[in-house]
């Protein structure tokens, strides 16, 4: 790469001595667990509501899934689909499939039949594992329809805990005769197959996007791809070995199985799991098991700020708390500060650069940038570029707008089976991002909005997120999204959605008023909805393209 300003990477300078030496990763999560088994075998790896699964006890559990799965037929390089929420049994999932040497493609459990069928079909899954629920109510009928699909094993997430929390434990068993049981299969004592290692450069995942702009493409993240953000995270955190890291974005997700999962177990850590995001448990885990870390969306904080009986103590015993996934309000972090302690720190990743490629150090605080009102997500690191570019692909100086790129060795080498779409996205290998951003002189990187969601009123760019920023410092909102409504004289007009702090009360035509007081007269909106929640996806990321279609 020829010498540039982005090339030049300021941003170093930002960075501690640690956190610019060079990683050294093992080749695969799975070799990372291992390491960590033969360090503390005994030491809890996974805790559930009252129940505990140490080291020695996941490796073993997950050497049997392995050797069941191959003992069934799967082979080496097949897909196994893993469709389950954050429970022990995900986990066990994961490493057996790895160690079966199966390339996982993770399912979001709130798919319904056609977006798990278009996956199954696409990725030629081999093997599924998910709920016993959600086979019975649609799953098998859809694996029947997926010729690949030759292996079915179903877990009741009641499994590995007796406690049966009803705030999200409401259910019962639902065993199939059709599918092998996935506790079962774990407990028989089989050894993990012979000659399937895997290597930092075959696929671990298959990435599914979100598809919140279209049909989702599978990002095919390699194991190195995930080691090295794996211990970027692990040294840059300082976090002892054996702590626990609590599991607040779900597994499926690339942010929750690299920074929490990943790290964790690379860690010796045990890993909090819930099932699901609920702010009365998830504030009841916290209290009981005193994590070091957590990382989730900014919707996920505004939730736990809003819960009745929270208080500070409920955090105290963080070390380090990130946000990703979702934009992050520069209003939220001064408020959950002020009223809670920790400095949520922000970051920036895609599914294609295999969750974070610039984030906060931790022994800093991001600038919020003076004119937009935007607050950073931090820097990249050490061998990761950055640069702003323009529509033909030149870099535009420092501070001006522009598309994100990324090149470094967390991104991905394209998606799965689609070449085109893989030559437009990573030309010679630099991940485009779609993501609108400027860099500061000092290297501090801002996210814009995305390409797509520009608003163009009366010829004026409106974007999205300087309005959302603007609604959040409004004491009554809780969440906030921003579209643009099509508008026979404008062209586009702003509308905005947003959801009230509990007990808040405020109209739609006061929070216009607020906005036109602070900004310009084509950026705030003319029209303003209040709803009771915002459509989000599972990682909390607010969906504005279902807040665009006709209602």
């Amino acid at each position: 790469m020829s010498e540039s300003i982005y090339a030049a990477k300021p941003w170093l300078s930002l960075l501690s001595e640690a956190q610019r030496a060079p990683v050294h990763p093992a080749a695969t999560l799975v070799h990372a667990f291992r390491d960590s088994v033969a360090r503390a075998p005994d030491h809890p790896a996974l805790a559930y509501f009252d129940g505990r699964l140490s080291y020695r006890e996941t490796d073993a559990l997950s050497d049997s899934v392995a050797g069941h799965l191959a003992a069934r037929g799967l082979e080496r390089g097949d897909r196994v689909a893993i469709m389950l929420q954050n429970s022990p049994h995900f986990v066990i999932a994961l490493l057996g499939a790895w160690k079966a040497g199966a390339t996982v493609v993770p399912l979001n459990p709130m798919y319904k039949s056609g977006e798990v069928g278009h996956v199954l079909k696409d990725a030629e899954v081999s093997a599924l594992i998910c709920s016993d629920r959600a086979w019975d109510a649609y799953l098998r009928d859809t694996a029947a329809a997926a010729p690949s699909v030759r292996i079915a094993v179903t877990a009741c997430e009641l499994d590995f805990q007796t406690k049966n929390d009803e705030r999200v434990l409401n259910f019962g068993r639902l065993p199939a005769d059709d599918a092998d049981d996935l506790v079962a299969v774990a407990r028989q004592g089989l050894a993990a197959p012979a000659g399937r290692e895997l290597t930092a450069t075959d696929v671990a995942l298959i990435s599914y996007t979100s598809g919140t702009s279209g049909t989702p493409k599978g990002a095919m993240n390699a194991h190195g791809n995930i080691m090295v953000n794996v211990e970027r995270q692990r040294t840059g955190h300082s976090i002892a070995e054996g702590s626990a890291y609590f599991v607040l974005a779900p597994l499926f997700h690339i942010t929750g199985m690299v920074c929490q999962l990943g790290v964790c177990l690379a860690n010796a850590g045990t890993l909090v799991l819930a099932y699901r995001f609920h702010p009365g448990v998830v504030l009841d885990a916290f209290a009981e098991h005193r994590p070091a870390y957590t990382v989730g969306p900014s919707t996920a904080f505004m939730a736990l700020a809003a819960t009745p009986g929270v208080t500070p103590e409920h955090f105290s015993s963080f070390q380090v708390i990130s946000s990703g996934g979702a934009p992050l309000p520069p209003a939220l972090v001064e408020k959950f500060r002020a009223g809670f302690g920790p400095y949520i720190r922000n970051g920036y990743g895609l599914t294609e650069c295999t969750a974070p490629c610039a984030s906060v150090p931790p022994e800093r605080k991001a600038p919020v940038d003076p004119v937009s009102g935007t607050l950073s997500v931090g820097v990249p690191g050490p061998d990761t570029v950055v640069r702003i570019i323009d529509e033909s692909g030149a870099e535009v100086p420092f501070g001006e707008q522009g598309e994100i790129a990324v090149r470094g060795p967390q991104v991905v080498s394209g998606y799965w089976r689609l070449p085109e779409a893989t030559a437009a996205a990573f030309p010679d290998g630099e991940l485009r991002t779609g993501d609108i951003g400027f860099m500061d002189r000092e290297g501090w990187l801002y996210v814009v909005d995305r390409k797509k969601d520009m608003i163009n009123a009366s010829g004026f760019k409106v974007w999205p997120r300087e309005v959302e920023d603007v609604l959040y410092t409004h004491p009554a909102v809780r969440e906030a999204a921003v579209v643009g409504v099509p508008d026979a004289y404008r062209g586009e007009s702003v509308r905005a959605y947003v959801s009230l702090r509990p007990g808040s009360s405020v109209g739609p035509d006061e929070l216009g008023a607020y906005c036109k007081e602070r900004l310009a007269a084509y950026k705030y909106p003319r029209e303003v909805e209040i709803l009771a929640e915002l459509p989000k996806t599972a990682s909390g990321k607010i969906l504005r393209r279902e807040l665009r279609s006709p209602r």
